[in-house]
């Protein structure tokens, strides 16, 4: 059997290693259009409690990965200068270019073939096997060339997003929420390794707008966003790759397979930043396609009909929670009204799933204070 994989990110790259590990003697092949050190962004982010299916379905990964992570036990809200610690909201972070390093150094250990600075722009290229994986992000060329079939939909969301990083290190996954005389602003930052941090900064159009920023070089909104968030990168720069200002887009596909060739991870649905969940939905994409052909082997239509009926309805789940995530963004000047510990409250909310009895349980600490303040108003 022979698979040709579109895509070397953490989604083609972990569906490579396990299938490949599963049936060795199978051939895979992974076509990827960038260099092996070029990336976008800075890190990728998880929850503690995501990592548990990686322990659960690839133990041995699990325990190569876990040392490589920065992790911390809490989320931390800023905002007025006011920082606001939920407890019980674990994240861990890795650089994307170390986690696809990872990934790559065991792939070629088990003997598959990964093409760097390889464009693919024609069917022609990879339709002679038997298997085709679009992993090639939200940008897919695959779904494009495919999109009367894939049957995409996406929406844009109005804020405006550039992914920094930065020689600050923070404590924890944190939300910084700053404004000025140009309107309202938002920094998603987290240490990714023991010298960087991941540092997005969110602003709604009509900041972005009024701040010159649809206008500005990409050293000039640089130099503006470090003079918002001053207090919070400590006299540290932030550092520019492909930094550009961006809408993020809300895409879905009404099918997930067009005869032997399916798509996986942000080929096939995104999910907002604000949630964390992009890179394990990757990974659980390529673990569930993998335990699909345990029991299809060769038959691929079985196989890609096993995997979308397992994947959907968890997958439909995670979205409405993200895309519930991205709208609490997009009403960023309404938030900011609040107080701290009421934005922090709303945050923990935000994806319609958290009760208070659930948030108690989770983050004791954190609800305590809640109860008190609100005995306070």
């Amino acid at each position: 059997m022979l698979i040709n994989i579109i895509g070397a990110g953490p989604a083609g790259l972990l569906f490579a290693l396990l299938i490949k590990r599963r049936f060795p003697a199978w051939r895979v092949s992974v076509f990827e259009q960038n260099p092996p050190d070029a990336t976008f962004g800075f890190g990728v982010v998880f929850s503690l409690n995501a990592l548990a299916f990686l322990e659960r379905d690839a133990p041995d990964l699990y325990e190569q990965l876990t040392p490589q992570l920065e992790s911390w036990p809490i989320q931390r809200i800023v905002h007025r200068d006011e920082r606001v610690d939920i407890d019980g909201n674990g994240f861990s972070a890795i650089g994307r270019l170390e986690l696809n390093q990872f990934l790559d150094k065991l792939c070629r250990a088990v003997g598959i073939v990964i093409e760097y600075e390889q464009v693919i722009d024609s069917l022609n290229q990879v339709q002679d096997c038997d298997l085709i994986v679009g992993a090639d992000g939200a940008n897919s060329w695959l779904r494009r060339v495919l999109e009367s079939e894939f049957e995409p939909r996406i929406e844009w969301l109005s804020n405006r997003f550039a992914w920094y990083g930065t020689e600050q290190l923070f404590e924890c996954l944190s939300l910084t929420f700053r404004a000025n005389q140009d309107g309202h602003f938002v920094a998603h930052h987290y240490r990714h390794n023991p010298s960087m941090s991941t540092f997005v900064v969110e602003c709604d159009v009509a900041t972005w707008r009024r701040a010159g920023l649809d206008r500005k070089s990409d050293d000039e909104s640089r130099a503006y966003c470090e003079h918002v968030f001053a207090p919070d990168l400590g006299g540290h720069p932030l550092v520019s790759n492909k930094s550009i200002w961006r809408q993020f887009p809300l895409l879905v596909n009404r099918r997930w397979y067009v005869g032997n060739t399916v798509l996986i991870g942000d080929a096939l649905r995104t999910v907002h930043f604000s949630i964390g969940s992009g890179t394990r939905l990757a990974f659980e994409d390529a673990i569930a396609l993998d335990r699909a052909f345990t029991e299809a082997c060769t038959d691929v239509p079985s196989a890609l009909a096993a995997f979308e009926r397992e994947r959907r309805p968890i997958v439909e789940k995670i979205i409405f929670a993200a895309n519930a995530s991205s709208y609490l963004y997009e009403r960023l000047p309404d938030k900011m009204k609040l107080q701290p510990w009421q934005i922090a409250y709303d945050y923990m909310k935000r994806s319609g799933r958290m009760t208070d009895e659930r948030l108690r349980e989770l983050s004791p600490r954190f609800m305590g204070r809640v109860d008190l303040e609100r005995k306070r108003v």
